[in-house]
């Protein structure tokens, strides 16, 4: 198993070198259905709250660059073939930082608590924010319930419209600049 604090360790410092804030990192399995493992990294550009394909592409260079270095000194930080994805955290974001229960509040979030949590272990409502390590949400069926962060296993933002709308949109640059392509058809 990779260990996590590590890898963000060193990752972390290859964000920040580009200007980005780091998300997540994660090990997951990998999507490509071969039975191997995916190290996910999510970042975003203060200014956007995002990353575009260009901005994934040039951290993912970075981090590789960086794991491949480690790896020739003799420190594997990640055992056996894995695939790194790089991307942005989304619309519907997973909230992982304390920043990130502040600079939502209001939205709507659901949070899964860890195993060991005494209490009920889903909500889903109104994020109302962080104090100290302490996150509140206004969950639709227990009401106000405040939580310690470090018993939290996941929490994401739930897709509404007001997310939408209090979303910055996507860099559409270029968009309109589409090529179509003709390709021949092979006769039968």
């Amino acid at each position: 198993m990779a260990d996590l604090a590590r890898l963000t360790e060193v990752i972390e410092p290859e964000a920040r070198a580009l200007g980005f804030e780091l998300v997540r990192v994660k090990m997951m399995p990998s999507e490509a259905g071969d039975g191997g493992q995916a190290l996910q990294i999510m970042a975003e550009d203060p200014a956007t709250g995002q990353l575009v394909i260009e901005q994934c592409a040039a951290l993912s260079r970075r981090v590789s660059e960086k794991l491949d270095t480690l790896e020739e000194q003799g420190e594997v930080l990640v055992e056996g073939a894995y695939h790194l994805e790089v991307s942005s955290p989304g619309i519907d974001r997973p909230l992982t930082r304390a920043k990130d229960f502040s600079d939502w509040a209001g939205h709507e979030a659901k949070i899964s608590m860890t195993k060991g949590w005494d209490g009920q272990r889903n909500l889903r409502g109104a994020l109302v924010g962080i104090d100290g390590d302490t996150v509140t949400i206004d969950d639709r069926k227990a009401g106000s319930v405040s939580v310690p962060r470090d018993q939290i296993h996941a929490a994401q933002l739930v897709l509404t419209d007001e997310l939408i709308a209090a979303t910055q949109p996507l860099d559409t640059s270029g968009a309109e600049e589409v090529e179509e392509f003709e390709t021949e058809k092979a006769d039968d």
